[in-house]
């Protein structure tokens, strides 16, 4: 993959953090501060994007938000090589009293029609329900105590149904405490027999949007009916 833009992953740290100040407190729509402490309205929302490789998406969804008074705050740009797609990220904060949330919908919705897009998803996590999420978590618990905690902190807008492993823990571990005390169930399925496992997680997961995988690395192996009915990250 190319990384043809990115406004915001060349900076160093320090170089970031005066970047992103100066786009809080320079820049302006419509006379307005977008300083956070002057407008306390302002909310995050994410914008993920699809289509052929052509000129002018860049402008066209960047020219979307200014003109609605949200502020860019990240955008990146993939285009794969010798392939004619185009792939786009962006994050931006915005005034919802202004920007009404139906009506980004339909201005992004403009903007696919136009490209002839395969995906455009719009994502305002303090405003949308939130996606549901199961853990696979194999033997290791780093990557599932940094997914917990972030979740904790409110970091990760997401409801958490189940943690789901081939490995079993003891009660009184950190993981499990932790576990126990939000209310979270751990569900312990030894791989020894793959149909049987597949159909037990299958109905562990009924209604979750995303399975993640925590070092969970035998999806392959015992999960071949799911891997088309879920995103896995």
């Amino acid at each position: 993959m190319i990384r043809r833009v990115s406004t915001t992953s060349c900076l160093s740290p320090t170089a970031f953090r005066s970047f992103t100040k100066w786009s809080f407190k320079s820049s302006q729509f419509h006379g307005e501060s977008l300083d956070s402490s002057v407008s306390p309205l302002l909310i995050p929302g994410f914008h993920v994007f699809h289509c052929p490789d052509v000129v002018g998406i860049v402008a066209k969804l960047s020219d979307c938000i200014a003109a609605k008074g949200g502020n860019i705050l990240g955008y990146d740009v993939f285009v794969p090589e010798n392939k004619n797609v185009f792939y786009s990220r962006s994050e931006f904060i915005f005034d919802p009293v202004k920007w009404p949330r139906r009506q980004m919908d339909e201005d992004f919705q403009t903007i696919a029609q136009k490209f002839s897009a395969l995906s455009s998803v719009v994502r305002v996590p303090s405003l949308d329900p939130k996606y549901k999420i199961a853990l696979l978590l194999s033997k290791q618990d780093h990557c599932l105590v940094e997914m917990l905690h972030k979740w904790q902190d409110g970091k990760l807008p997401v409801d958490i149904t189940c943690v789901i492993s081939n490995h079993e823990r003891a009660p009184n571990t950190h993981v499990m405490r932790f576990l126990q005390r939000h209310g979270i169930s751990y569900h312990y399925l030894p791989t020894t027999d793959q149909n049987k496992i597949e159909e037990e997680i299958l109905e562990l997961v009924k209604g979750t949007d995303f399975l993640v995988l925590a070092r969970y690395m035998q999806v392959y192996q015992l999960l071949s009916s799911i891997l088309g009915s879920f995103s896995l990250s």
